[in-house]
């Protein structure tokens, strides 16, 4: 009789782990304490992105972050708060945030969103979950200062020297790919590594698959706790009833600490809330891009056009703070000409919480204590890229298979 896995989770990493594990021959159920229909895999970018190459805790953030911490709009906003697992999360992230940790962290993220590619080219050429937007069209860095210019030219130098295809363009060049850009624009650097697809498209398509494959999914559903025999899980509580497990897969977002917090686990996560702006009309935007003096994310995705945005770490939330969806909204506009954004659009404005660890890189493995629980979350803002590539990295670690990539520097429970 096949194994039974609860995956807690029915974002992107919790769906991919199931497409995955039914695959590989498993009884899988999904378990998610809300609809369904909103949250970081909704809301995101819908970018692939091998040329995201350095993690958030880089040498300068933290300074940023307290530097933002009392401009609600920034950015980067670190929302002040005597919380002690906040702080100590944010001295982690300190910590983390050196040269020399970065640089060894590069290769990691490239080789693990390389992966994470080709497995959505190869779930898209399956057609497993029908035909769905991904376009390779690549990623542009738009940038108005030559000082950021310059900047992201050493990344596009290092992108390139991980054999990834990138090149710098200058005003006249990007006119041609992009036209309707705003003057100021210096140029940009083309990633033509990466690739986009719409969010909520693909989720739909997923919960339209699983289920016909024999994946229960069960929405409205909150874990309540966890039954055990010795270091063992036997199962999953909820309001619901009892869901047995032969393993247990948490991908449960920002509130994976609340929930590894009930089996002894303590996890060093922080909610990093972003924002999106939807437009359901034609727009000058024919290339994904990120506005580099903004730090705003643009994607043209399958019906409409996606703006997103922002780092706000202040809790597991979901307050719609209208200063920074207006601060999304106006900065874009000064990148394009003759694109303007309308007060409905700013109102049906949405967010969600990314997970995100002090060093930039997701927890992806087993915990020491329990034998049979995995864990898939702290992804940050590479979430919806690294989607596939966890699912299948779950299901080898389940399998007991060599896995697609070296885990250790995913170890759930590394040091900071």
């Amino acid at each position: 009789m096949a194994k039974k896995v609860v995956v807690i989770g029915g974002g992107i990493m919790g769906l991919n782990s199931a497409y995955y594990l039914q695959k590989s021959g498993y009884q899988v159920v999904v378990l998610d304490k809300s609809e369904m229909n909103g949250g970081a895999s909704y809301v995101n970018a819908g970018y692939l992105t091998p040329s995201h190459i350095i993690p958030l805790a880089a040498p300068g953030m933290m300074a940023k972050g307290l530097k933002y911490m009392f401009n609600s709009s920034s950015p980067f906003y670190l929302k002040p708060r005597l919380d002690p697992e906040f702080l100590k999360w944010a001295w982690y992230f300190h910590r983390s945030s050196t040269r020399q940790k970065v640089e060894r962290a590069i290769p990691i993220i490239a080789r693990i969103n390389v992966l994470s590619k080709a497995l959505y080219e190869g779930i898209h050429q399956s057609g497993d979950l029908g035909d769905f937007q991904l376009e390779k069209k690549g990623l542009l860095m738009l940038f108005k200062s030559q000082e950021l210019g310059a900047q992201e030219l050493e990344v596009m130098k290092q992108v390139q020297g991980l054999g990834l295809e990138a090149r710098a363009l200058n005003r006249e060049e990007l006119q041609k790919l992009q036209p309707g850009l705003n003057s100021d624009i210096q140029g940009a650097i083309h990633y033509e590594c990466d690739a986009h697809t719409t969010p909520t498209q693909l989720m739909e398509c997923f919960k339209t698959y699983l289920p016909k494959v024999g994946v229960d999914i069960h929405t409205g559903t909150a874990v309540t706790g966890f039954k055990a025999h010795g270091s063992t899980l036997t199962g999953v509580q909820t309001p619901k009833g009892f869901f047995e497990a032969d393993e247990v897969v948490m991908a449960s977002g920002a509130w994976s600490p609340l929930l590894s917090k009930k089996l002894g686990v303590q996890l060093p996560l922080q909610a990093g809330k972003g924002y999106r702006i939807d437009v359901p009309r034609p727009t000058p935007v024919t290339l994904p891009a990120i506005l580099m003096e903004a730090k705003v994310a643009i994607t043209p995705m399958d019906g409409f056009t996606r703006l997103a945005g922002t780092m706000e770490l202040s809790g597991i939330n979901h307050q719609i703070r209208q200063n920074r969806v207006e601060a999304i909204a106006r900065l874009t506009e000064q990148y394009y000409d003759d694109f303007k954004i309308e007060p409905g659009e700013l109102q049906n404005a949405a967010c969600g919480l990314r997970p995100v660890t002090p060093d930039g890189l997701p927890f992806i493995g087993r915990v020491h204590s329990w034998k049979n629980l995995c864990l898939a979350t702290g992804h940050a803002m590479m979430g919806w890229s690294l989607g596939p590539v966890t699912g299948k990295l779950i299901t080898e670690i389940i399998s007991g298979e060599k896995t697609s990539m070296d885990l250790e520097a995913f170890h759930p429970e590394r040091r900071f």
